[in-house]
């Protein structure tokens, strides 16, 4: 299978550099995204990456078919947090059963949400929870081989006995060092080394294990998960900046150890940090918000934000630049869409985008420069039917099935016929009540000069 060109250039963190992708198996594309800890309700960082690596996911199936891409995203039910709530709350149930009812309104929410944000269902989604025996595996492995060792209770990753540990975050060992707390890490022989497994008290949730009754550590479950979907070694790992160091490092490091492997995903790629105008994203500086919550409340700027919306004014912004969430960002990616869709009208979206449009989306997700080449195709290139494929490609719904009240047109009359009667104040009450509908009106003159009303609904 030869892949469509243009050629697929991607960034990669572990290099620092760009590269024509070259996949391991052209039939089956490999790609692994870290996904929710369904603890609380997603929030729209969360978002941001659900939306890049759902992007990835698009461009790769149009490139190589989609029956030829497999994209795996996690679960993290494993959590402390997680795990104490199914204690308190379900005590006489197995472990795992309690943990899916704590988190079965937040996994579906997290569903519910990443849909409306236009995302593509991954090929797999498995849970952290039903990978605890291939978790236990791989750390039996990394203990056989000498890269892993017990102490106090735990079971450490020994990152000394990897020579190259650091390569993807840049730090080295001695960074570690230097800022270590000693009194903590007595029990380890390196200040850098992690927890693959911890013993769970009396009190605590735990599973059976050969070291005891405990849990697994964070970063055995993507290592355990990726292996077992996606193979000892695959094309592309994804998540956000903040996941470089420590998750993404000590993947590497637990996986390549344990299968005696040169990579553990042959390019890595990472989406940039996301504020709320112009601030780190914090509870305490009450500008911390859900993707429900922009999806369902009014909470942010007064309104409720559809889901294209809040996707359009993510993929501005190329996906590896910080990004500013706000309030102006999301009124002109309303703007935008409601322009697009203006101009287009009855327009329907080509059947296929041609190869010359995706240049810039095969050039590292270069989606300012596509959403560009959208603006102009729609705008004033003549080319609407192009434009609304290639958006659509991109997961950007442009045209909406719109359901209205029926009489929306009788009140659009009437108001008119109030205006013609010099009835303003009536006009003005129309106006307003079909506002309240999210009914915009615009006056006009026709050919003839007579007063005409458009009308649309807002996004």
């Amino acid at each position: 299978m030869t892949p469509a060109k243009p050629q697929l250039s991607l960034y990669n963190t572990l290099t620092r550099t760009k590269a024509p992708f070259a996949p391991m198996d052209e039939t089956n594309v490999r790609l692994y995204a870290c996904g929710p800890t369904v603890y609380d309700f997603a929030h729209i960082g969360n978002g941001r990456a659900a939306i890049v690596f759902d992007l990835l996911f698009r461009v790769l199936r149009h490139t190589y078919g989609a029956g030829h891409v497999t994209y795996v995203r996690n679960i993290t039910d494993v959590d402390d947090k997680i795990n104490a709530r199914a204690l308190r709350d379900h005590p006489d149930l197995p472990l795992n059963e309690a943990i899916r009812k704590v988190t079965e309104t937040t996994a579906a929410q997290y569903q519910k949400d990443v849909a409306a944000l236009g995302c593509l269902e991954p090929t797999v989604q498995p849970r952290a929870t039903e990978n605890i025996a291939e978790m236990q595996t791989m750390i039996e492995t990394l203990i056989t081989r000498g890269h892993a060792y017990v102490a106090e209770g735990e079971v450490l990753f020994r990152t000394r006995s990897m020579s190259d540990y650091g390569k993807l975050s840049g730090r080295n060992l001695e960074d570690n060092l230097a800022g270590a707390r000693i009194a903590v890490d007595a029990h380890k022989e390196d200040p850098a080394d992690f927890v693959l497994w911890k013993l769970s008290s009396a009190e605590e949730p735990g599973w059976d294990s050969p070291w005891g009754r405990g849990r697994p550590g964070w970063h055995i479950e993507c290592s355990a998960m990726s292996e077992r979907y996606l193979g000892e070694t695959f094309d592309i790992h994804g998540g956000g900046l903040d996941l470089i160091f420590p998750h993404h490092e000590n993947e590497i490091a637990q996986s390549r150890c344990a299968h005696g492997s040169h990579a553990m995903a042959n390019v890595w790629m990472h989406n940039g940090f996301l504020q709320v105008e112009g601030q780190k994203m914090s509870k305490s500086l009450g500008n911390f918000f859900t993707i429900h919550q922009l999806l369902e409340t009014e909470d942010f700027g007064g309104r409720k934000w559809p889901g294209e919306v809040l996707r359009l004014a993510m993929l501005m912004t190329h996906y590896r630049e910080p990004i500013d969430f706000s309030q102006r960002r999301l009124e002109e990616a309303v703007n935008l869409l409601e322009k697009w869709e203006r101009a287009a009208g009855d327009t329907e979206p080509a059947s296929a985008v041609p190869d010359d449009l995706l240049e810039r989306l095969a050039e590292d997700l270069d989606t300012p420069a596509v959403l560009a080449r959208v603006h102009a195709l729609i705008m004033d290139e003549g080319r609407a039917a192009d434009g609304l494929a290639l958006a659509s490609l991109m997961g950007i719904n442009i045209k909406r099935d719109v359901e209205v009240d029926a009489d929306v047109a009788a009140q659009v009359a009437a108001r008119l016929a109030a205006l013609n009667a010099k009835n303003f104040a009536e006009a003005d009450r129309i106006r307003a009540e079909l506002a309240e509908q999210g009914i915009a009106l615009m006056d006009y003159k026709d050919e003839a000069g007579q007063r005409q009303t458009r009308w649309e609904v807002k996004r």
